[in-house]
């Protein structure tokens, strides 16, 4: 489970980071970033979210499996870095595709990995 200071819970928050429109895409995952953090704003964690639409899948099993697997392997992610991580961004969704419904967690959690470089070395 993430922590709760890293979770992205609003929907408004969702909206506005939709509304930037900077997204990625890795093996069935798309990553929507959100505002860049300002000078002022770098002691704000960056808060992240994940989304499984029901076009995916109908079953709520199946999508809360796939939100599952990505929250681990952010979580994962986050503590390799030993609690320096830190994105540009104020906020990530994670969007996860039908393509992930048969994937297992090693194919995510490196595509996941890919993600996660692309915007720390931007």
């Amino acid at each position: 489970m993430l922590r709760k200071e890293y979770r992205l819970k609003k929907r408004t928050a969702f909206a506005a980071t939709y509304k930037i429109g900077n997204a990625y895409h890795r093996g069935g995952i798309t990553m929507f970033c959100g505002k860049v953090k300002s000078a002022e704003a770098t002691n704000f964690l960056t808060k992240i979210g994940f989304v499984v639409s029901k076009k995916n899948h109908k079953r709520a099993v199946k999508r809360n499996r796939m939100k599952r697997l990505m929250r681990e392997a952010v979580r994962l992610y986050i503590k390799s870095k030993n609690n320096n991580f830190d994105t540009k961004y104020l906020s990530l969704i994670f969007v996860g595709s039908s393509g992930l419904l048969d994937k297992d967690f090693n194919y995510i959690n490196k595509n996941i990995n890919e993600l996660m470089g692309i915007i720390n070395n931007d």
